[in-house]
């Protein structure tokens, strides 16, 4: 085997023992045991993948530790779909992969087949308690955005103090977030749905958490101006994290999502600023 050859077929094996370990412990982690199961299957075959590769390379090859942990850490943060559906895409990448090494090792299209056996069986188990309720997420937080960047951004050419804009702004965005919660508890609970209740609590919770990163830089910061920047980004950053989370779970456009919802939050924002101002000279006040 030349050095080329090998070095790709040194990076199969690592890949493959490495997925193996990934697998063994989302296993562990997975609340729900057929779930757990396929996991385990899965990463019985990753083992038997990274054998053949050893087979050919006659090196012993350790897994990628970071990956690992980074993958099971990922997991228990945002789910196991999020983390399972990034994987898969990633067999993408090792397809092309065997694709290469397939002229030398013929023996590779079997492996190919079982990694496309793999996707079917992970995407027919993907089902978390998250990915439900993520309509109700995603209410509480595109209300919170749009409503609470519009409101900040009033509040901060009206008001003098970043302090009182801080305040009026956790008024704010609080109630209106026990507002979302009950008004989407009545909305579901009429409907006949009986997971009201829960629903009701995702979408409350998600705003609530908006609200507080949101209004933060207020409360950190004495320059009122300063503080609605960052709270912007802050904006931005949260819009770009969920809709790549979602563009990831649900296999959505994620760029569409994003600029769609950049824009709206951000020209409510500058649209309320320009309402503040004409409100502030028509009634006299100098803040």
């Amino acid at each position: 085997m030349d050095a080329k050859l090998l070095k790709v077929a040194l990076a199969a094996q690592r890949n493959e023992i490495t997925e193996y370990r990934i697998y063994m412990r989302l296993a562990d982690v997975c609340k729900s045991e057929s779930n757990a199961a396929v996991l385990r299957d899965i990463g019985k075959a990753e083992r038997r993948h990274s054998g053949f590769w050893k087979t050919k390379t006659g090196i012993e090859v350790k897994a990628d530790g970071f990956r690992v942990v980074r993958q099971v850490l990922l997991a228990r943060l945002l789910g196991l779909t999020f983390v399972l559906k990034r994987m898969e895409k990633n067999e993408g990448t090792a397809s092309k992969r065997y694709a290469l090494l397939n002229e030398a090792f013929p023996e590779t299209k079997k492996i190919s087949e079982e990694e496309a056996e793999h996707e079917k069986a992970l995407l027919a188990m993907l089902d978390e308690e998250l990915l439900q309720y993520v309509g109700s997420i995603v209410l509480g937080l595109n209300d919170a955005l749009v409503e609470l960047t519009g409101a900040l951004a009033g509040f901060t050419l009206a008001l003098a103090d970043s302090k009182i804009i801080s305040l009026a702004g956790l008024v704010t965005g609080i109630s209106a977030a026990f507002s979302m919660a009950a008004s989407d508890y009545l909305s579901s609970k009429a409907e006949g749905d009986p997971r009201a209740a829960k629903s009701a609590v995702y979408t409350g919770v998600a705003y609530l958490i908006t609200v507080i990163l949101m209004i933060l830089p207020f409360l950190l910061l004495s320059s009122k101006f300063v503080s609605l920047a960052l709270t912007l980004c802050i904006v931005v950053c949260i819009i770009f994290l969920f809709n790549y989370y979602l563009s990831v779970a649900k296999d959505l456009n994620f760029k569409r999502r994003f600029w769609e919802m950049t824009l709206i939050s951000l020209g409510v924002a500058a649209f309320s600023f320009f309402i503040g101002y004409i409100l502030k000279g028509m009634l006299g006040i100098d803040a």
